[in-house]
Parts: structure tokens; sequence; C-alpha cells
């Protein structure tokens, strides 16, 4: 029996495709919820923003964007602010165009201002708080000629405490993006896994099983345990006893757990513990899911919802499935109203997710015949 319930909220102003690992929705320290940036239905990159108010259930447009992006991040400042950084502006390219920009929202204001850009332009990044308020940016993507693109090692650090000054640290050992990231609780950062450019076509590039940690002590890297399955599109999500859970993601048509082939997505999940710096195979969910959203609950679960699979991602997936960290085990969850991927999920401070935005339906299996059929829709899940 599926647990938990989700109900319909306020629609977005507008339809939204919110692709990336740290492009999505944020909450903000009075608890309403900022999403700014994205893309229509032709994947071009737009500037409208909105917030969320969960007294009303309401969504109300607030300033744009002063540059339009997509596969930008977007972090809350320990001050309340929101950083925006990186991504591109305009229409899909290849090779991609990325951004060095850099703006901060102001939530008492409703404004945006433009801070100092990056040393390095860059999409399909991550963009992780450190301990000390400084804001940690690694990896994505850039224009290598006229004909390819390069997966980055660059790393660099935004101090909102020092006029939001820029400034180089350590590199990645491996080029990477469309990876997730998150700070552990002794401090430093975990990414896992992400995808890495191989060739000049489109899309030659391969999925990593390869992890690094950075020590912003010394603001450099380091190995640690390897993914038993290389992913991208995945999702990190942090446990209450410290440990990191991976979900789903595919290989990138790479080669599946058992060696073979595999075109599809990953049903597997994995267990990092920091401690060791070693993984360990959690038991399967019971289906594979790429593009989706891991969001801790506050019983300590983590619901797995949306998302679509490989190889074609065509429709968004409603199912979602909650994993509980102390039994080791899956259970069926209710699934949302409308079926996503590409979506953006918040927990709100009285424990609710909101989902908001996604593909409902893409390439061929749109009327178009090779758009993206987007939602503006939005729904709340309550956990019992």
């Amino acid at each position: 029996m599926s647990t938990g319930h989700w109900a319909p909220v306020g629609d977005l102003p507008w339809e939204r495709n919110a692709f990336g690992a740290a492009s999505g929705a944020v909450r903000l320290r009075d608890g309403r919820v900022l999403l700014a940036g994205g893309a229509d239905a032709r994947l071009t990159a737009t500037a409208e923003a909105a917030l969320f108010t969960p007294a009303t259930g309401t969504w109300s447009p607030t300033a744009p964007l002063r540059t339009a992006r997509r596969m930008h991040t977007t972090t809350v400042l320990a001050d309340g602010r929101v950083l925006v950084s990186g991504g591109y502006s305009g229409p899909p390219a290849f090779p991609v165009r990325p951004l060095a920009t850099a703006e901060v929202y102001d939530p008492v204001t409703g404004h945006w201002t433009d801070t100092a850009p990056m040393g390095q332009p860059r999409c399909a990044h991550s963009a992780t708080v450190l301990a000390d308020g400084r804001v940690l940016v690694v990896g994505g993507s850039d224009r290598r000629s006229g004909d390819s693109e390069r997966s980055l090692t660059s790393a660099e650090v935004f101090d909102p405490a020092r006029g939001g000054r820029w400034s180089a640290t350590g590199d990645l050992a491996d080029g990477r993006a469309h990876h997730p990231a998150v700070a552990l609780a002794d401090g430093s950062v975990l990414v896992a896994g992400g995808w890495t450019a191989t060739s000049r076509d489109v899309s030659g590039g391969v999925a990593l099983a390869h992890c690094e940690r950075y020590d912003p002590g010394t603001g450099t890297w380091a190995p640690t345990g390897g993914l038993a399955s290389p992913r991208t599109a995945h999702q990190l999500t942090p446990l209450p006893d410290g440990s990191v859970l991976a979900t789903g993601g595919g290989a990138g048509g790479g080669i599946g757990p058992d060696g073979r082939v595999d075109p599809y997505s990953l049903s597997t999940a994995e267990r990092y513990h920091p401690g060791r710096g070693t993984w360990t195979r959690e038991p399967d969910m019971p289906c594979g899911r790429s593009l989706h959203r891991a969001v801790a609950l506050a019983s300590g679960e983590v619901l797995v919802v949306g998302g679509s699979t490989e190889p074609l991602h065509d429709a968004g997936l409603s199912s979602a499935v909650r994993y509980d960290p102390l039994s080791r085990s899956w259970s069926a969850a209710a699934g949302m109203t409308v079926g996503r991927t590409d979506f953006a999920a918040v927990p709100l401070a009285d424990g609710r997710i909101l989902v908001t935005a996604g593909s409902v339906r893409t390439g061929p299996s749109t009327p178009s015949g090779g758009h993206h059929r987007l939602t503006r829709t939005s729904e709340l899940f309550t956990h019992g």
C-alpha cells in the first residue's frame, strides 16, 4: 500500500523546464520558494522568476533575472540572498556557449544585482555552500572549439564576505558535468559520477563512476571510493547518519553493473560512508529512473519521485518511492497527479515537499514531434 498523498496547489505563471542538477527551486529563509530561469518548450533559456508562498499555495512573479539562463546553479547564501551562476543563454547550441556571469537576488527588495563573474564560463556545473558561507562551484561544460565541447576540471569559490569575489581553487582529477555534489558533516564536499565529453560528437560522452572529495581547508581534491555503477542524471541525498544515498541515473548507454551494455535508466542505489570513503550497494528501487528528484523527508526517509527512463526520456514518470535508511528498504509512495521529468522539488519548512514545472513528454511523443511538452502545475506531498 502506498503512503502519503499529493495535493495540487497554484500553477506557475508559465510552463518551465528545470533541467540540471542544481538549477531548480530553492527555499528562502522566510519559507517562500524561488524558481528562476530555466527553459521553454524549445529549450531556449528564460529569465522569468517566481515566488511560491506556502500559506496561500500560490505563485507570483518576481523580478526576472538580468540574464536569461538555463543549466545554471541556484544557491541560498548564509545571509538569505540567492546566488545564480553560469548556465547558458539563448537557444540550445552545440558546442555550448556558457556564461561566466553571476547575479544575486535579494528577497527583501525583490531585485537582482550583478556580481563579479566567474573566472571560467560554465554550465551543468555544481554549487555547494561551505561551512564558512563561501560557495564552491565545480566542473561543468564549456566550448572547446567550433565543433566540440570539453568537461571542466576547474573549480572556484565565491566569497560573499569579500564583496562577492571569485577565486580559483584546486582542480578535479577528472573533468565532469551534470554531476551532483553534497556537503558532508566534516565540511568536505563529495562529487560523485556525472558525465564527461569524450569526442567531438554531440552525444560523445560517458558516465563516470569516479568520485572525488574536496577539503576546504587545503583547497584540494582527493579521490575517494568509486561508484559500483557509472551514472549521470542521478541524485545524491544526505542521510541522518552522515552517509549519502545515490539513486538511479543512467550509464549513458554504457556498461551496466553486470558488465553488459545497458541503455536504460538504473534502478540501483548505493550508499557512501564518509568515514571509510567507500560505497555499499543498497537494495534496488522498484524501477529505473533518471532526471528524477530525491528529497529527504522529516522522518529521515528519502522520497524519490518522477523522472524518466533512458534511452528516449520521452515521458515523465508519476510514480514515487520511499527509502528507509534504517531498514534499508523501499516502499511505495503515492504517485504525483502529473508525471514529470526535468522538474524542481524542494522541502518546505513544515516538512511537505513541493514539486513544480517539468517536462511531461519530449521528442517524438509530443504533438509537435520534436519539442518538449511542459507543465506549469505544482503539487505538494504530505508524508504519513
